[in-house]
Formats: C-alpha cells, sequence, structure tokens
C-alpha cells in the first residue's frame, strides 16, 4: 500500500512539474535516488510517462539527465469518470440543441469559476505576477497542476516579455479535445481575471504535454467582460522549467 502511494505521489509530481529529473524528484519528495529510479522505471514500463528533453536552461555539463513527461496514459489513469461522462453529456446536449449550446454551457460553467477566482485574485492586489500566483494556486486546488514562470527579458518592453502559465494536468482533456469550446472559454476567462488579453499557445487537448498560455507583463487593467482584441504576436512554446515561479 505504502508502495503505492508513493508511486502516485511521484506520478502526481511529474504532472505537475514534468519535465523533471529524477534528482529534482527525489529531492522534492524526499525519497532516495534508487527509490525514485525504481518508480520511474515501473511507471515507464506500465506507459504512464514517457521521456521529454530537458528545458532549454536547466541542462549542466557532460550528458543531459533524462526528463520525465507524463504519456497520455497518465493522463488517463489521473482523471476520472467525470470526463466521460462529461464528454458524453457535452455530446447530447449538441445533438439536442446544436452545437452553440455547448459553448453557452462552457461559458455558463467558467463564469461560476471566475467569480470564485475573482475573490482570490483580489485578495493578491494589483501585481500581475502575484495575480498570477493566486490564480496558479487557485488552478492546482481544482486538479489542473498549474505552474508559472517568467519569460523574456523582465527589464524589456518587448511583446515576448512576461510570464509563462502552464497547466500539466486537465480533469476534463478528454472532453475539449472533441469540445475546444471548453478551452475557449477558459482562456477568455483568464484574460479578464488578470486584466490583459491572454494568448494559449498550447494545450493537453491537441496532444501537447502541458497546457500553455502566455500573460504579457504591464500595468494591470480593470477587469472586463468582454474579450480584447488579439493583440499579442504568437511566441514560440516553451516547456516550464523545474522549480520554476514567478518571482
Amino acid at each position: 500500500m505504502l508502495e503505492s502511494r508513493t508511486r502516485d505521489r511521484v506520478l502526481q509530481a511529474i504532472s505537475e512539474r514534468g519535465p523533471i529529473t529524477a534528482a529534482t524528484l527525489a529531492l522534492d519528495l524526499g525519497l532516495t535516488a534508487p527509490a525514485v529510479r525504481r518508480h520511474l522505471e515501473n511507471l515507464e514500463e506500465a506507459g504512464l510517462i514517457t521521456e521529454r528533453e530537458p528545458a532549454p536552461g536547466i541542462r549542466g555539463r557532460g550528458r543531459p539527465a533524462r526528463a520525465f513527461v507524463l504519456s497520455d496514459a497518465g493522463h488517463h489513469a489521473l482523471e476520472s469518470d467525470y470526463d466521460h461522462l462529461a464528454t458524453e453529456a457535452l455530446r447530447f446536449l449538441a445533438q439536442e440543441a446544436g452545437e452553440g449550446a455547448v459553448r453557452r454551457f462552457a461559458e455558463s460553467r467558467v463564469a461560476e469559476v471566475e467569480t470564485r477566482y475573482a475573490a482570490q485574485l483580489a485578495a493578491a492586489g494589483t501585481d500581475r505576477a502575484a495575480r498570477v500566483d493566486a490564480l496558479v494556486a487557485a488552478l492546482t486546488r481544482d486538479g489542473f497542476a498549474a505552474s508559472a514562470r517568467p519569460v523574456g527579458d523582465p527589464g524589456s518592453a518587448s511583446p515576448f516579455t512576461g510570464i509563462q502559465l502552464c497547466q500539466g494536468h486537465c480533469p476534463v482533456q478528454d472532453a475539449a479535445r472533441e469540445f475546444p469550446e471548453i478551452c475557449d472559454a477558459e482562456t477568455d476567462a483568464f484574460s479578464r481575471l488578470l486584466g490583459v488579453h491572454v494568448q494559449r499557445l498550447a494545450t493537453l487537448a491537441h496532444g501537447e504535454h502541458v497546457c500553455t498560455t502566455f500573460i504579457p507583463t504591464g500595468a494591470v487593467s480593470a477587469p472586463t467582460h468582454h474579450t480584447t482584441p488579439d493583440t499579442t504576436p504568437a511566441i514560440t512554446h516553451t516547456h516550464p522549467t523545474e522549480g520554476s515561479s514567478t518571482r
């Protein structure tokens, strides 16, 4: 039983922090290196994790350490039957009331979550990095395994400077794969919560190992109930680094 719980902890940590190395897992989870390697071997044999090239900037000299992310099977292992039920319900809704009904449902669902998150972000003040940290905490509590890190030059006015918000797990990944309205509504909510137009760069639903959203930095404007026009230039998707934060 203890062995099984430790395995689940390793799998959850990879979901939250991947791509992550065995050495970092051992340090974060308070386990020995041999114990972590044993669990990684078992998870890899079970097809629940896969090797991924470490993110730029975290490699040392010599041969790069192996880093791991969840495989599709690994994501499914963390999911409950709720995702499958949600997908079936949305299919029924689309058949009975049309595709527009799915969009309205997604917006209604996100509106409730947005109201709950807004109170938590309000307590963080107007600093955008602090608000992103509050959003990361809220998303993680809801099962999205969120993290964030700065990207670009903090002292630059470049449109490529900002914060990269990552969600390593999605409880409704299968539903979002079939109904992208779920991701669209969530992205719009992030824009309103953070008072700036954000850009979704990658999603688990489209086959990436993490959902990635770019958030430009700068003064926080008043949140609005209307989506700001897309003025953020597209940037290349990068993977979150280990132990990163917005600070």
